[in-house]
Protein backbone atom coordinates (compact mmCIF):
# COMPACT_ATOMS: atom_id res chain seq x y z
CA UNK A 1 0.00 0.00 0.00
CA UNK A 2 1.52 3.45 -0.87
CA UNK A 3 0.75 5.35 2.28
CA UNK A 4 1.48 9.01 3.21
CA UNK A 5 5.64 8.66 4.04
CA UNK A 6 5.69 6.85 0.15
CA UNK A 7 4.10 10.43 -0.89
CA UNK A 8 6.19 12.68 0.85
CA UNK A 9 9.48 10.54 -0.32
CA UNK A 10 8.13 10.51 -3.78
CA UNK A 11 7.29 14.88 -3.49
CA UNK A 12 10.93 14.88 -2.25
CA UNK A 13 12.52 13.83 -4.77
CA UNK A 14 10.57 15.63 -7.34
CA UNK A 15 11.02 18.36 -5.57
CA UNK A 16 15.06 17.65 -5.43
CA UNK A 17 15.13 17.14 -9.23
CA UNK A 18 13.85 20.79 -9.92
CA UNK A 19 16.11 22.34 -7.22
CA UNK A 20 18.88 20.78 -9.51
CA UNK A 21 17.55 21.76 -12.69
CA UNK A 22 17.36 25.84 -11.22
CA UNK A 23 20.98 25.45 -9.31
CA UNK A 24 22.97 24.17 -12.02
CA UNK A 25 21.71 26.70 -14.58
CA UNK A 26 23.64 29.54 -13.58
CA UNK A 27 25.74 30.76 -16.10
CA UNK A 28 23.83 29.41 -19.32
CA UNK A 29 24.32 32.96 -21.06
CA UNK A 30 23.77 31.82 -24.69
CA UNK A 31 23.06 28.69 -26.93
CA UNK A 32 26.61 26.66 -26.14
CA UNK A 33 26.20 26.72 -22.68
CA UNK A 34 22.79 25.96 -22.98
CA UNK A 35 23.17 22.70 -25.13
CA UNK A 36 26.98 22.05 -24.68
CA UNK A 37 27.92 23.27 -21.46
CA UNK A 38 30.41 25.49 -22.46
CA UNK A 39 32.42 22.31 -23.83
CA UNK A 40 33.87 21.63 -19.97
CA UNK A 41 31.70 18.90 -18.61
CA UNK A 42 33.43 16.18 -16.30
CA UNK A 43 33.53 13.33 -17.96
CA UNK A 44 32.42 11.32 -14.74
CA UNK A 45 29.18 12.98 -14.95
CA UNK A 46 28.92 12.78 -18.59
CA UNK A 47 29.11 8.73 -18.49
CA UNK A 48 26.75 8.00 -16.03
CA UNK A 49 24.24 10.46 -17.78
CA UNK A 50 24.90 8.62 -20.67
CA UNK A 51 23.66 5.43 -18.92
CA UNK A 52 21.18 7.04 -17.32
CA UNK A 53 19.58 8.09 -20.38
CA UNK A 54 20.00 4.73 -21.94
CA UNK A 55 18.81 2.74 -19.36
CA UNK A 56 15.29 3.83 -19.18
CA UNK A 57 12.29 2.95 -16.82
CA UNK A 58 12.03 -0.31 -19.40
CA UNK A 59 15.29 -1.58 -18.08
CA UNK A 60 13.95 -1.23 -13.99
CA UNK A 61 10.62 -3.00 -14.70
CA UNK A 62 11.51 -5.45 -17.80
CA UNK A 63 14.23 -6.83 -16.80
CA UNK A 64 12.91 -8.25 -13.91
CA UNK A 65 10.15 -9.69 -15.59
CA UNK A 66 12.71 -11.28 -18.50
CA UNK A 67 14.40 -13.09 -16.45
CA UNK A 68 11.27 -14.09 -14.20
CA UNK A 69 9.84 -15.42 -16.94
CA UNK A 70 12.89 -16.86 -18.87
CA UNK A 71 16.69 -16.63 -17.95
CA UNK A 72 19.30 -14.18 -18.10
CA UNK A 73 20.14 -14.94 -21.66
CA UNK A 74 20.09 -11.20 -22.90
CA UNK A 75 23.29 -10.25 -20.66
CA UNK A 76 25.35 -11.79 -23.82
CA UNK A 77 23.57 -8.12 -25.06
CA UNK A 78 27.18 -6.96 -22.68
CA UNK A 79 29.29 -8.64 -25.41
CA UNK A 80 27.57 -6.44 -28.25
CA UNK A 81 28.58 -3.56 -25.86
CA UNK A 82 31.76 -4.03 -25.56
CA UNK A 83 31.98 -4.51 -29.41
CA UNK A 84 30.57 -0.90 -29.98
CA UNK A 85 32.69 1.06 -27.38
CA UNK A 86 35.78 0.20 -29.72
CA UNK A 87 34.03 1.36 -32.83
CA UNK A 88 32.59 4.74 -31.16
CA UNK A 89 36.04 5.18 -29.90
CA UNK A 90 38.16 4.57 -32.77
CA UNK A 91 35.65 5.98 -35.66
CA UNK A 92 32.86 7.95 -34.71
CA UNK A 93 34.31 10.57 -31.19
CA UNK A 94 37.54 11.99 -33.40
CA UNK A 95 35.49 12.43 -36.18
CA UNK A 96 33.01 14.56 -34.00
CA UNK A 97 35.66 16.17 -32.47
CA UNK A 98 37.56 17.22 -34.96
CA UNK A 99 34.84 18.04 -37.66
CA UNK A 100 33.79 21.45 -35.59
CA UNK A 101 30.78 19.89 -35.89
CA UNK A 102 27.82 21.15 -33.61
CA UNK A 103 25.10 18.52 -34.45
CA UNK A 104 25.78 15.01 -35.74
CA UNK A 105 23.91 15.24 -38.76
CA UNK A 106 25.68 18.49 -40.00
CA UNK A 107 28.53 15.91 -41.12
CA UNK A 108 25.88 14.94 -43.95
CA UNK A 109 25.99 17.97 -45.41
CA UNK A 110 30.01 18.54 -44.68
CA UNK A 111 31.02 15.51 -46.35
CA UNK A 112 27.84 14.85 -48.77
CA UNK A 113 28.00 18.74 -49.75
CA UNK A 114 23.85 18.18 -49.17
CA UNK A 115 21.36 20.28 -46.63
CA UNK A 116 18.60 17.65 -48.06
CA UNK A 117 20.38 14.50 -46.90
CA UNK A 118 21.28 16.26 -43.44
CA UNK A 119 18.01 17.49 -43.04
CA UNK A 120 16.41 13.76 -43.95
CA UNK A 121 18.80 12.28 -40.94
CA UNK A 122 17.16 14.84 -38.99
CA UNK A 123 13.91 13.91 -39.34
CA UNK A 124 14.64 10.11 -39.53
CA UNK A 125 16.05 11.11 -35.72
CA UNK A 126 13.57 13.22 -34.60
CA UNK A 127 10.29 10.37 -35.76
CA UNK A 128 12.82 7.48 -34.21
CA UNK A 129 13.08 9.79 -30.88
CA UNK A 130 9.30 10.73 -30.35
CA UNK A 131 8.11 7.52 -30.92
CA UNK A 132 10.50 5.78 -28.15
CA UNK A 133 10.35 8.79 -26.00
CA UNK A 134 6.26 8.36 -26.51
CA UNK A 135 6.90 4.58 -25.39
CA UNK A 136 9.35 4.89 -22.75
CA UNK A 137 6.98 7.78 -20.86
CA UNK A 138 4.43 5.66 -21.58
CA UNK A 139 5.28 2.48 -20.12
CA UNK A 140 6.57 3.42 -16.55
CA UNK A 141 3.11 6.36 -16.31
CA UNK A 142 1.46 2.88 -16.74
CA UNK A 143 2.89 1.26 -13.40
CA UNK A 144 2.80 4.30 -11.29
CA UNK A 145 -0.62 4.32 -12.46
CA UNK A 146 -1.27 1.06 -11.03
CA UNK A 147 0.84 1.63 -7.88
CA UNK A 148 -0.53 5.43 -6.85
CA UNK A 149 -4.02 4.66 -8.28
CA UNK A 150 -4.40 7.55 -10.36
CA UNK A 151 -4.94 8.69 -13.91
CA UNK A 152 -2.59 6.87 -16.28
CA UNK A 153 -2.97 10.66 -18.55
CA UNK A 154 -1.95 12.29 -15.18
CA UNK A 155 0.61 10.05 -14.59
CA UNK A 156 2.17 11.09 -17.97
CA UNK A 157 1.85 14.51 -17.55
CA UNK A 158 3.27 15.06 -13.77
CA UNK A 159 6.59 12.88 -14.82
CA UNK A 160 6.60 14.82 -17.93
CA UNK A 161 6.13 18.16 -16.42
CA UNK A 162 8.84 18.17 -13.93
CA UNK A 163 11.57 16.79 -16.62
CA UNK A 164 10.40 19.57 -19.03
CA UNK A 165 11.05 21.97 -16.64
CA UNK A 166 14.38 21.73 -15.40
CA UNK A 167 15.49 20.89 -19.11
CA UNK A 168 13.81 23.93 -19.94
CA UNK A 169 15.44 26.14 -17.53
CA UNK A 170 19.14 24.27 -17.54
CA UNK A 171 19.86 23.18 -20.94
CA UNK A 172 22.45 20.26 -21.32
CA UNK A 173 23.93 21.13 -17.57
CA UNK A 174 20.18 20.26 -15.99
CA UNK A 175 20.01 16.51 -17.85
CA UNK A 176 23.36 16.09 -16.79
CA UNK A 177 23.37 16.36 -13.23
CA UNK A 178 20.11 15.77 -12.73
CA UNK A 179 20.40 12.52 -14.84
CA UNK A 180 23.92 11.66 -11.97
CA UNK A 181 21.23 12.08 -9.16
CA UNK A 182 18.60 9.95 -11.09
CA UNK A 183 21.07 6.75 -11.63
CA UNK A 184 22.53 6.86 -7.85
CA UNK A 185 18.31 6.40 -7.10
CA UNK A 186 17.57 4.54 -9.88
CA UNK A 187 20.56 1.92 -9.11
CA UNK A 188 20.51 2.42 -5.47
CA UNK A 189 16.83 1.67 -5.38
CA UNK A 190 17.41 -2.09 -7.47
CA UNK A 191 20.36 -2.46 -5.14
CA UNK A 192 17.78 -2.43 -1.90
CA UNK A 193 15.33 -4.37 -3.74
CA UNK A 194 17.77 -7.30 -4.15
CA UNK A 195 18.82 -7.13 -0.54
CA UNK A 196 15.68 -7.06 0.94
CA UNK A 197 14.64 -9.99 -0.74
CA UNK A 198 18.16 -11.76 -0.42
CA UNK A 199 17.47 -11.30 3.50
CA UNK A 200 13.98 -12.28 3.16
CA UNK A 201 14.93 -16.23 1.32
CA UNK A 202 18.31 -16.67 3.33
CA UNK A 203 20.76 -14.61 2.46
CA UNK A 204 22.35 -14.02 -1.02
CA UNK A 205 24.12 -17.39 -1.15
CA UNK A 206 21.12 -19.30 -0.51
CA UNK A 207 19.43 -17.40 -2.88
CA UNK A 208 21.73 -17.57 -5.81
CA UNK A 209 21.79 -21.23 -5.55
CA UNK A 210 18.31 -21.58 -5.46
CA UNK A 211 18.11 -18.93 -8.58
CA UNK A 212 20.19 -21.44 -10.45
CA UNK A 213 18.61 -24.66 -9.66
CA UNK A 214 15.60 -23.41 -11.24
CA UNK A 215 17.97 -22.32 -14.58
CA UNK A 216 17.48 -18.04 -13.79
CA UNK A 217 20.95 -17.61 -14.03
CA UNK A 218 21.64 -19.58 -17.56
CA UNK A 219 23.20 -16.54 -19.55
CA UNK A 220 25.35 -18.20 -22.33
CA UNK A 221 23.85 -20.11 -25.63
CA UNK A 222 26.54 -20.35 -28.26
CA UNK A 223 24.48 -21.05 -30.91
CA UNK A 224 24.25 -19.53 -34.14
CA UNK A 225 20.44 -19.47 -34.82
CA UNK A 226 19.50 -16.02 -36.36
CA UNK A 227 15.88 -16.15 -35.40
CA UNK A 228 16.54 -16.59 -31.89
CA UNK A 229 17.29 -13.33 -30.26
CA UNK A 230 18.64 -15.14 -26.91
CA UNK A 231 21.68 -16.90 -28.62
CA UNK A 232 25.41 -15.64 -29.19
CA UNK A 233 25.59 -14.80 -32.73
CA UNK A 234 22.63 -12.02 -32.83
CA UNK A 235 22.94 -10.77 -29.30
CA UNK A 236 26.49 -10.75 -29.52
CA UNK A 237 27.33 -9.56 -32.98
CA UNK A 238 23.54 -8.37 -34.69
CA UNK A 239 23.33 -6.24 -31.44
CA UNK A 240 26.63 -4.88 -31.62
CA UNK A 241 25.24 -3.14 -34.31
CA UNK A 242 22.30 -1.45 -32.67
CA UNK A 243 24.24 -0.37 -30.17
CA UNK A 244 26.88 1.39 -32.46
CA UNK A 245 24.03 3.02 -34.51
CA UNK A 246 23.13 4.49 -30.84
CA UNK A 247 26.16 5.29 -29.31
CA UNK A 248 27.56 6.86 -32.55
CA UNK A 249 24.47 8.42 -34.24
CA UNK A 250 22.28 9.48 -31.60
CA UNK A 251 22.38 13.03 -31.22
CA UNK A 252 21.86 12.37 -27.52
CA UNK A 253 25.49 11.00 -27.18
CA UNK A 254 26.76 12.96 -30.02
CA UNK A 255 26.09 16.35 -27.89
CA UNK A 256 27.29 14.60 -24.61
CA UNK A 257 30.89 13.66 -26.73
CA UNK A 258 30.56 17.29 -27.69
CA UNK A 259 30.12 18.55 -24.10
CA UNK A 260 33.52 16.81 -22.58
CA UNK A 261 36.52 19.05 -22.99
CA UNK A 262 38.54 16.67 -25.68
CA UNK A 263 38.85 12.95 -27.40
CA UNK A 264 40.25 11.48 -24.66
CA UNK A 265 37.43 12.49 -21.93
CA UNK A 266 34.44 12.30 -24.46
CA UNK A 267 35.67 8.20 -24.77
CA UNK A 268 36.61 8.13 -21.25
CA UNK A 269 32.60 8.94 -20.29
CA UNK A 270 31.83 6.53 -23.06
CA UNK A 271 33.69 3.70 -21.84
CA UNK A 272 32.30 4.44 -17.96
CA UNK A 273 28.57 4.38 -19.59
CA UNK A 274 29.33 0.83 -20.62
CA UNK A 275 30.42 -0.57 -17.62
CA UNK A 276 27.60 1.07 -15.80
CA UNK A 277 25.52 -0.07 -18.28
CA UNK A 278 26.63 -3.64 -17.72
CA UNK A 279 26.85 -3.37 -13.91
CA UNK A 280 22.75 -1.91 -14.23
CA UNK A 281 21.93 -5.56 -16.53
CA UNK A 282 23.38 -7.25 -14.15
CA UNK A 283 21.60 -6.20 -10.84
CA UNK A 284 18.29 -6.15 -12.31
CA UNK A 285 18.34 -9.38 -14.20
CA UNK A 286 19.71 -10.72 -10.61
CA UNK A 287 16.31 -9.15 -9.00
CA UNK A 288 13.94 -10.79 -11.54
CA UNK A 289 15.88 -14.04 -10.60
CA UNK A 290 15.74 -12.94 -6.64
CA UNK A 291 11.53 -12.25 -7.07
CA UNK A 292 11.23 -16.37 -8.79
CA UNK A 293 12.81 -17.54 -6.14
CA UNK A 294 10.57 -15.37 -3.52
CA UNK A 295 7.33 -16.11 -4.60
CA UNK A 296 7.95 -19.53 -6.87
CA UNK A 297 10.70 -21.33 -4.71
CA UNK A 298 11.12 -20.60 -1.02
CA UNK A 299 7.83 -19.06 -1.21
CA UNK A 300 7.96 -16.25 1.38
CA UNK A 301 4.98 -15.12 -0.23
CA UNK A 302 2.48 -15.78 -2.77
CA UNK A 303 1.63 -13.94 -6.06
CA UNK A 304 -2.79 -13.84 -7.27
CA UNK A 305 -3.92 -15.63 -9.40
CA UNK A 306 -4.22 -13.98 -12.89
CA UNK A 307 -0.98 -11.75 -12.34
CA UNK A 308 1.40 -11.84 -15.15
CA UNK A 309 5.51 -11.65 -15.22
CA UNK A 310 5.15 -7.94 -16.26
CA UNK A 311 3.20 -7.03 -13.05
CA UNK A 312 5.03 -9.31 -10.18
CA UNK A 313 8.03 -7.03 -9.79
CA UNK A 314 4.94 -3.60 -9.48
CA UNK A 315 3.19 -6.03 -7.41
CA UNK A 316 6.36 -6.32 -5.17
CA UNK A 317 6.64 -2.94 -4.70
CA UNK A 318 3.31 -2.20 -3.12
CA UNK A 319 2.71 -5.49 -1.64
CA UNK A 320 6.33 -6.70 -0.24
CA UNK A 321 8.38 -3.47 0.55
CA UNK A 322 8.07 -1.60 3.70
CA UNK A 323 6.68 1.88 4.20
CA UNK A 324 8.98 4.69 2.62
CA UNK A 325 10.88 2.07 0.68
CA UNK A 326 7.67 1.90 -1.84
CA UNK A 327 7.64 5.68 -1.74
CA UNK A 328 11.84 5.69 -2.98
CA UNK A 329 11.24 2.73 -5.15
CA UNK A 330 8.41 4.82 -7.27
CA UNK A 331 10.85 7.65 -7.20
CA UNK A 332 13.36 5.69 -9.26
CA UNK A 333 10.85 4.64 -12.01
CA UNK A 334 9.87 7.96 -11.73
CA UNK A 335 13.94 8.82 -12.05
CA UNK A 336 14.44 6.76 -15.20
CA UNK A 337 10.99 7.94 -17.29
CA UNK A 338 12.24 11.64 -16.52
CA UNK A 339 15.73 10.93 -17.26
CA UNK A 340 14.92 9.61 -20.86
CA UNK A 341 12.46 12.61 -21.47
CA UNK A 342 14.72 14.99 -20.52
CA UNK A 343 17.68 13.85 -22.43
CA UNK A 344 15.01 13.46 -25.66
CA UNK A 345 14.07 16.81 -25.37
CA UNK A 346 17.23 18.58 -25.27
CA UNK A 347 18.98 16.99 -27.90
CA UNK A 348 15.55 17.35 -30.15
CA UNK A 349 15.66 20.83 -29.34
CA UNK A 350 19.71 20.64 -30.62
CA UNK A 351 18.47 19.29 -33.47
CA UNK A 352 15.88 21.64 -34.67
CA UNK A 353 18.00 24.88 -33.58
CA UNK A 354 21.13 23.23 -35.96
CA UNK A 355 19.57 21.34 -38.68
CA UNK A 356 16.81 22.94 -39.09
CA UNK A 357 17.25 26.55 -38.41
CA UNK A 358 20.75 26.71 -38.73
CA UNK A 359 22.98 27.25 -35.84
CA UNK A 360 24.05 31.21 -35.19
CA UNK A 361 26.87 32.06 -32.48
CA UNK A 362 25.84 35.71 -32.97
CA UNK A 363 21.92 35.29 -31.92
CA UNK A 364 23.11 35.61 -28.38
CA UNK A 365 19.87 35.46 -25.67
CA UNK A 366 17.99 35.44 -28.69
CA UNK A 367 19.10 32.15 -30.07
CA UNK A 368 19.09 31.09 -25.89
CA UNK A 369 14.90 32.00 -26.12
CA UNK A 370 14.50 30.11 -29.34
CA UNK A 371 16.40 26.70 -28.40
CA UNK A 372 14.17 27.13 -24.69
CA UNK A 373 10.46 27.39 -27.03
CA UNK A 374 11.90 23.90 -29.05
CA UNK A 375 12.58 22.57 -25.53
CA UNK A 376 9.03 22.85 -24.53
CA UNK A 377 7.50 22.20 -27.85
CA UNK A 378 9.06 18.81 -28.20
CA UNK A 379 8.42 17.84 -24.88
CA UNK A 380 4.53 18.72 -25.40
CA UNK A 381 5.34 16.16 -28.56
CA UNK A 382 6.87 13.59 -26.32
CA UNK A 383 3.66 13.68 -23.91
CA UNK A 384 1.02 13.68 -26.74
CA UNK A 385 2.66 10.51 -28.30
CA UNK A 386 2.93 9.05 -24.88
CA UNK A 387 -0.83 9.76 -24.82
CA UNK A 388 -1.09 8.44 -28.19
CA UNK A 389 0.26 4.63 -26.72
CA UNK A 390 -1.78 4.65 -24.58
CA UNK A 391 -4.62 4.32 -26.96
CA UNK A 392 -3.06 1.52 -29.10
CA UNK A 393 -4.45 -1.96 -28.81
CA UNK A 394 -0.94 -3.70 -30.27
CA UNK A 395 2.12 -4.89 -29.16
CA UNK A 396 4.57 -1.29 -28.17
CA UNK A 397 7.28 -3.31 -27.71
CA UNK A 398 7.08 -5.11 -31.68
CA UNK A 399 6.27 -1.15 -32.81
CA UNK A 400 8.79 0.12 -31.19
CA UNK A 401 11.73 -2.00 -32.24
CA UNK A 402 10.23 -2.23 -35.88
CA UNK A 403 10.95 2.19 -35.43
CA UNK A 404 13.92 1.45 -34.20
CA UNK A 405 15.30 -0.83 -36.53
CA UNK A 406 13.51 1.51 -39.59
CA UNK A 407 15.49 4.65 -38.44
CA UNK A 408 18.58 3.45 -36.84
CA UNK A 409 19.66 0.98 -39.85
CA UNK A 410 19.79 3.72 -42.50
CA UNK A 411 21.07 6.58 -39.97
CA UNK A 412 24.57 4.37 -39.52
CA UNK A 413 24.68 3.34 -42.91
CA UNK A 414 25.06 6.87 -43.75
CA UNK A 415 27.32 7.73 -41.29
CA UNK A 416 29.65 4.98 -42.26
CA UNK A 417 29.14 6.02 -46.20
CA UNK A 418 30.40 9.52 -44.87
CA UNK A 419 33.28 8.30 -43.28
CA UNK A 420 34.64 5.77 -45.58
CA UNK A 421 33.09 6.09 -49.45
CA UNK A 422 33.72 9.34 -51.15
CA UNK A 423 32.25 11.61 -53.91
CA UNK A 424 28.64 9.94 -52.87
CA UNK A 425 26.07 12.06 -54.88
CA UNK A 426 23.33 13.19 -52.42
CA UNK A 427 20.61 11.36 -54.60
CA UNK A 428 22.58 8.11 -53.91
CA UNK A 429 22.36 8.12 -50.20
CA UNK A 430 18.75 9.34 -50.45
CA UNK A 431 18.12 6.09 -52.57
CA UNK A 432 20.05 3.92 -51.06
CA UNK A 433 18.29 5.05 -48.01
CA UNK A 434 14.88 4.00 -48.85
CA UNK A 435 15.99 0.54 -49.71
CA UNK A 436 17.48 0.16 -46.91
CA UNK A 437 13.98 1.21 -45.26
CA UNK A 438 12.56 -1.25 -47.77
CA UNK A 439 14.16 -4.09 -46.74
CA UNK A 440 13.33 -4.50 -43.45
CA UNK A 441 9.48 -4.04 -44.44
CA UNK A 442 10.08 -7.27 -46.62
CA UNK A 443 11.74 -8.69 -43.13
CA UNK A 444 9.61 -7.32 -40.67
CA UNK A 445 6.12 -6.01 -41.82
CA UNK A 446 4.68 -3.09 -40.68
CA UNK A 447 3.25 -4.18 -37.16
CA UNK A 448 1.32 -0.60 -36.88
CA UNK A 449 -0.56 -1.12 -39.80
CA UNK A 450 -0.89 -4.90 -39.42
CA UNK A 451 1.29 -5.55 -43.12
CA UNK A 452 2.58 -8.84 -43.18
CA UNK A 453 6.59 -9.26 -43.74
CA UNK A 454 7.60 -11.66 -46.87
CA UNK A 455 10.27 -12.76 -45.26
CA UNK A 456 8.47 -13.52 -41.27
CA UNK A 457 11.13 -14.82 -38.46
CA UNK A 458 13.93 -15.68 -40.36
CA UNK A 459 16.22 -13.16 -38.18
CA UNK A 460 15.12 -12.10 -34.54
CA UNK A 461 14.94 -8.47 -33.66
CA UNK A 462 18.24 -7.63 -33.25
CA UNK A 463 19.08 -7.96 -36.77
CA UNK A 464 16.74 -5.73 -38.03
CA UNK A 465 19.49 -2.16 -38.46
CA UNK A 466 21.75 -4.83 -39.49
CA UNK A 467 19.96 -5.55 -42.05
CA UNK A 468 18.97 -1.70 -42.87
CA UNK A 469 21.86 -0.87 -42.39
CA UNK A 470 23.90 -3.12 -44.82
CA UNK A 471 21.12 -2.79 -47.30
CA UNK A 472 21.65 1.01 -47.14
CA UNK A 473 25.57 0.82 -47.62
CA UNK A 474 25.57 -2.02 -50.74
CA UNK A 475 22.85 0.18 -52.34
CA UNK A 476 24.88 3.36 -52.24
CA UNK A 477 28.35 1.80 -53.42
CA UNK A 478 26.68 0.02 -56.37
CA UNK A 479 24.84 3.02 -57.63
CA UNK A 480 28.37 4.94 -57.35
CA UNK A 481 29.97 2.67 -59.65
CA UNK A 482 26.65 1.65 -61.77
CA UNK A 483 25.50 5.06 -62.66
CA UNK A 484 28.39 6.92 -64.29
CA UNK A 485 28.44 3.70 -66.65
CA UNK A 486 25.09 4.08 -67.44
CA UNK A 487 25.43 8.30 -68.06
CA UNK A 488 28.59 7.07 -70.34
CA UNK A 489 26.23 4.37 -72.17
CA UNK A 490 23.85 7.01 -72.76
CA UNK A 491 26.29 9.41 -73.79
Amino acid sequence: MFTAIDWIVLFAYLLLSLAIGLWVSRGNKNLKEYMFGGGSMPWVAVGISLIATSVSATTFLGAPADVYGDDMTFLMFQIGALLSIFVVGFVFIPRFRTSGISSAYELFEVRFGSKSVRRLAAIFYCLHLLLRTGILLYAPSLVLAQILHIDLKLAIIVSAAVAIFYTWFGGIKAVIWTDVMQFVVFFGGGALVLLLIANAVGGFGEMATLASEAGKTRWWNASMDVSNARTLISAGFAYAILEIAIRGCDQQFVQRYLSCKDVKAANRSSILSMVLGCAVSILFYWVGAALYVYYNVSKVATVPAGIGQNDVFPYFIVNGLPVGVTGLIVAAICAAAMSSLSGAINSLSNTSEHDFLGWDESAGMGGLKRAKIWTVIWGVLGVFFALFAATQQGSLLKNALFFTGLFTGPLLGMFLLAFFVKNLKSWQVITAVICGMVSLVLIQGIPAFHVPAVFEKTFSWPWMPFISMTTTIVVAVVLKFVSPLVCAKRG
